[in-house]
């Protein structure tokens, strides 16, 4: 067998699906098939099931896969490790987060090192879901506070967070404000629903150290902050967001916020990473350039 199509098999496996597997690289559809036809000719054996709706593994293609897909990725890593060698630190960094903090952190700081390390490459996917960064292949995550699992490492990217209820003049010309948590349920909000369980986020609230969560509802439900914004400033209903996020349309008289004394700071945006992930000049460099605070350029 052809030792040079296993990571065309790779491919297929991790991402169920011939069309993104030939994306990721850099083939086409025709083309990865009759590689993947070739191995199972040449082991005489099917590895993969075809169906109208993907790729799924026979028992040949687990085993296969569950043999080689470790050793493959030490190869990997070790030949990043070689690259970085040259002095300059190369690769690619893969991080998940949501858009909030992608657009205003990730972004921000790291695409200056993008003109100085042109062997860096940046991956930032957003997801609004807790997912396994170890089992997607993520070198880090971004997460509020601490909140990960014990064998993380958590740094922290940035100042406090608050999250605060909003609203436009439009909209409270017509119902009114609220004055506590306990009169949302009278009004029309806007919804987050999160991809873990399907879930629609509990907006949550605290004064005087009692800590409470409310479960609104509305007439919309979006999946991602900036739809929420969009139908907040259109008069649609109230938004749970960060307050960074809507200043620059608090200040422009666009949108009010209420409930601000139910609204305290809460702890900012954490990278998260495996604790026994090898460290390299690339992955140092990405976490002391998001380190916070931050001191400028990292050299």
């Amino acid at each position: 067998m052809d030792l040079n199509n296993l990571p065309a098999f790779i491919a297929v496996m991790r991402e169920r699906s011939f069309t993104r597997a030939a994306a990721q690289l850099g083939v086409s559809q025709s083309t990865l098939s009759h590689t993947i036809r070739k191995m199972e000719e040449s082991l005489g054996m099917r590895l993969l099931t075809r169906t109208t709706r993907g790729v799924s593994p026979t028992e040949a293609g687990e085993r296969l896969l569950a043999t080689i897909g470790p050793h493959y990725a030490a190869i990997q890593a070790e030949l990043s490790g070689m690259q970085e060698l040259r002095g300059q630190p190369a690769g690619t960094f893969r991080i998940s987060a949501h858009d909030h903090p992608a657009s205003t952190i990730l972004w921000p700081r790291l695409s200056p090192l993008l003109p100085r390390y042109p062997d860096l490459n940046l991956e930032i996917s957003i997801s609004y879901g807790m997912i396994d960064i170890v089992a997607e292949r993520y070198d880090a995550g971004v997460r509020i506070g601490e909140r990960v699992a014990k064998d993380m490492i958590a740094v922290r990217i940035g100042p406090e967070l608050r999250m605060v209820v909003a609203g436009s003049p439009a909209y409270f010309a017509g119902r009114g404000k609220p004055r506590a948590p306990a009169d949302l349920p009278a009004h029309n909000c806007i919804n987050l629903r999160l991809p873990t369980h399907g879930g629609l986020y509990a907006w949550e609230f605290a004064r005087d150290g009692q800590a409470q969560q409310v479960q609104v509802r509305g007439q919309l439900v979006f999946n991602t902050t900036p739809q929420m914004l969009t139908a907040t400033l259109a008069g649609h209903g109230l938004a749970y967001v960060p307050e960074d996020a809507i200043a620059r349309h608090v200040d422009a008289g666009e949108l009010v916020t209420v409930l601000e004394d139910w609204c305290p700071a809460i702890p900012g945006y954490h990278l998260y990473y495996p604790s026994r992930r090898q460290s390299s000049p690339a992955f140092q460099l990405v976490v002391d350039t998001l380190r916070y605070p931050h001191d400028g350029d990292v050299t």
